[in-house]
């Protein structure tokens, strides 16, 4: 049978040509040939060929980028702007309510001193019997306290009176001699200008402890409010802080447990710690006034252990002021031998039970502690300068504890 040949048509034809060379000079004279969309030129090439100008639209500048550093501190700048007004307006409004803020905090120390006592008699009776017992003890402790020291002074008033004033005649005998050489007519005069002052000023004086009388009153309200406060902590502090979590968002609640724990066991360590350090520094002043034969040892010891609540700088004025007793009582050589005693209690008390019994509650550079103290004393006096460190102590701990649980988690 003949085989049929077809003939291709012409678009298989054109793609079988497209590979020669003939095919591609053809294609390039067509595309030459073919009159194209029309151009403005500004002249020809040399060859005769039109040039097409190059069109540019409107010049745009270089965005100049920030330098990163400039960033980071500009971010940084922001955020501490932000923090500080917040820290501006919360101490605003604690110093509007300042009784209570004082009070809630001594609540807090005395639960942090009472707490291991009521769980302790809670083991054998109930809780709101082991509760009273606790706070009963303690307050007629504290007013045991208060009685032994206005026995003392009292029964030491009369004795006290006379050397005192044989301590005034020795300090002058003493200032009229080497090395000072101090004349008598200075000493006379100065205690003529001291009665005088005292005299003018009496009115003053007077008036000034009755505007005072007031604080009085602030001060036994907070005491009751304290105390309030305290036995429900005592009693309840677990189920209160419980209902406080349940009202914060589920995702939350963990985190702000965490830091509510380690803030309340640094907290307590502190409270216990410093009661610590302050009853062993008590008990070696009152060591030492015995054997000296310093009078009114007790309130110096009782003065001895409040001042120690504040760090660094109570204990020594304490202790000045207990040479200056010795200075009136017993002369100038035991008022310098009391003196001494500030360099040998400040040694024991920093070298030995601060690093044992305070470390592993409160983990903070002693730079930073002066600084806390002299800052809260700046702001708030006595006050401020007490609870200066204690509120520098937990916030560094729960700052550490929220820090550590990332990485924690991570490993």
């Amino acid at each position: 049978m003949p085989v049929r040949r077809v003939r291709p048509g012409p678009s298989r034809r054109r793609a079988e040509s497209a590979g020669t060379p003939g095919a591609v000079v053809s294609a390039c004279r067509r595309s030459s040939a073919r009159p194209g969309p029309q151009t403005v030129t500004h002249g020809a090439s040399e060859q005769g060929r039109p040039v097409t100008p190059k069109v540019r639209g409107p010049r745009q500048r270089p965005v100049r980028q920030v330098a990163p550093g400039l960033q980071r501190a500009a971010g940084y700048t922001w955020r501490l702007l932000v923090l500080a007004l917040a820290v501006y307006l919360l101490v605003q409004v604690l110093g509007r309510l300042v009784l209570p803020v004082i009070a809630v905090f001594v609540a807090l120390v005395i639960t942090s001193v009472l707490r291991p006592a009521a769980d302790l008699l809670g083991r054998r009776m109930p809780r709101s019997l082991a509760v009273a017992v606790s706070v009963l003890g303690a307050l007629l402790l504290l007013a045991g306290l208060l009685a032994g020291i206005g026995a003392s002074v009292a029964d030491q008033w009369n004795t006290l009176v006379n050397e005192f004033r044989g301590g005034v005649g020795r300090i002058e005998r003493w200032l009229e001699g080497a090395p000072f050489h101090v004349r008598a007519e200075t000493a006379t005069k100065l205690q003529n200008k001291l009665g005088s002052f005292l005299a003018s000023h009496k009115a003053t004086l007077i008036n000034t402890a009755v505007s005072q009388a007031g604080r009085v009153v602030e001060a036994a309200t907070g005491a009751f409010l304290a105390l309030f406060c305290a036995i429900f902590f005592i009693h309840s502090g677990d189920r209160m802080w419980g209902w406080l979590l349940r009202q914060l968002p589920p995702g939350a609640r963990e985190t702000w447990d965490r830091a509510g724990r380690t803030a309340w066991r640094t907290l307590a360590g502190y409270t216990r710690g410093i009661f610590i350090v302050a009853g062993t520094n008590a008990v070696l002043v009152g060591i030492g006034l015995a054997v000296l034969q310093v009078p009114l040892v007790v309130p110096l010891v009782v003065l001895e252990f409040f001042a120690t609540l504040i760090p660094l700088i109570g204990s020594p004025i304490a202790m000045v002021i207990a040479a200056v007793v010795a200075l009136a009582a017993r002369g100038p050589v035991t008022a310098v031998i009391v003196l001494g005693m500030i360099v040998v209690i400040g040694q024991i008390e920093g070298h030995l039970l601060h690093p044992v019994v305070m470390s592993w509650a409160v983990r903070i550079h002693p730079v930073a502690v002066a600084l806390s103290v002299i800052a809260g004393g700046i702001l708030a006096g006595v006050i401020g300068a007490v609870v200066a460190l204690p509120v520098v102590s937990v916030i560094w701990a729960v700052v550490s504890e929220l820090r550590s649980a990332p990485a924690d988690e991570a490993s």
